[in-house]
């Protein structure tokens, strides 16, 4: 498998030098395939033009976090007043 990998790489490299960038494109679609665990008549099988690359930068900080959007009419819980926050309350001592 690493071989076919490097044969393939060596004709990207050399298609991109002809300019020949569409061979270069698939060649490059198919090593991304291979690595993935497709095997080499698979990856030369697939369909991979209507793929889409990620775009660069889509991938930021919590960019892969789902959205959650709350129920109509749902509405936050109130804040804990700091001031009362646990313990207990203090006697005062009268002199």
């Amino acid at each position: 498998m690493s071989d076919t990998l490097e044969t393939l790489h060596k004709k990207m490299e050399a298609a991109a030098l002809a300019l020949d960038f569409e061979e270069a494109r698939r060649l490059r679609d198919m090593i991304s395939l291979m690595r993935g665990g497709a095997t080499a008549t698979e990856a030369k099988e697939a369909d991979v033009p209507g793929l889409t690359r990620q775009q660069p930068g889509a991938m930021g900080l919590g960019t892969s976090q789902q959205r959650m959007t709350p129920p109509p009419g749902w509405r936050p819980p109130a804040k804990p007043d700091p001031m009362t926050k646990g313990g207990k309350r203090r006697r005062s001592r009268d002199p």
